[in-house]
């Protein structure tokens, strides 16, 4: 990673740098490549709005991932990324590993990093971060309950994104739907890959599933799989994997085999996850 920053001060000096980097826009949504999920959202995912992304916590990889994938499609390859968090998030999930991000496609160098004392400097820090039309995009990362994430809060951040043209991600790992003011909401967990020819391990696959959005039909679920080296979310040439139920159905094929940031070893966290 670039850096990480643990100070509000040192996060706004930091983004007050972005300034004066051109910002990566010119549609109002940008395509995912899975055209199912495309022709839904009326052609991509809506930009300069708020999304939320809901998993429970054994499905965090799978959360962290399919961030990482749209955030790279809204970045467009070129305007640096922040991700923030709390210092007890990071504890509990560990740091990003910048070979994991490679192995998604991702620079490390882009992406930046904001560790936040608590949750009310998090939030404060998303507005003032999505107030700089230099970010490709935002992540905020929030676990549990977040009970300062509520419809206020959320309202400030849809208006701070809207304003400047930056994206955010809102990431809610084991947390619970509340009223809010988020374009989109989404249910995120890990799929069955399909194996590469050789029997090599398949690319990074999610399940997704629409729970709700501010206009239009939702309710319903989606297999994506990320291909690092086209860059999208393009389906795979296997049908079996697509279907238009809830994420119940049976997965006959080999276990997933990446939709999830490898951890640096050594850390209480990635000790968790082997």
């Amino acid at each position: 990673m670039a850096e990480s920053i643990r100070s509000l001060a040192a996060l706004k000096r930091r983004i007050a740098s972005l300034e004066s980097v051109p910002a990566a826009r010119g549609r109002a949504r940008v395509a995912t490549g899975h055209g199912a999920v495309d022709a839904a959202l009326g052609g991509g995912l809506p930009t300069g709005r708020v999304h939320e992304l809901f998993g429970d916590v054994e499905e965090e990889g799978a959360v962290a991932g399919l961030a990482l994938g749209l955030t790279q499609l809204l970045a467009k390859g070129v305007a640096p990324l922040l991700w923030l968090r709390t210092e007890a998030g990071q504890r509990a999930g560990g740091r990003l590993y910048g070979p994991g991000l490679a192995a998604m496609g991702l620079d490390p160098a882009r992406l930046l990093v904001g560790v936040m004392k608590d949750e009310a400097m998090l939030l404060r820090a998303s507005v003032d971060a999505l107030r700089c039309p230099g970010l490709g995009a935002l992540v905020i990362e929030l676990r549990g309950r977040a009970p300062l994430m509520d419809l206020t809060a959320s309202r400030r951040l849809a208006l701070a994104a809207e304003e400047s043209g930056v994206t955010a991600l809102l990431l809610r790992i084991g947390g619970d739907p509340v009223p809010s003011a988020a374009e989109t909401r989404w249910r995120v967990a890990a799929a069955p890959s399909l194996p590469l020819p050789g029997n090599a391990p398949g690319m990074s696959a999610f399940s997704l599933h629409l729970l709700r959005r501010r206009s239009g039909p939702d309710g319903m679920t989606w297999r994506l799989a990320w291909n690092s080296a086209r860059g999208d979310f393009g389906e795979e040439c296997d049908e079996r994997h697509e279907h238009g139920q809830g994420s119940g159905g049976r997965a006959e094929e080999a276990a997933l085999s990446g939709a999830v940031v490898p951890l640096p070893a050594g850390r209480p966290a990635a000790d968790r996850a082997a």
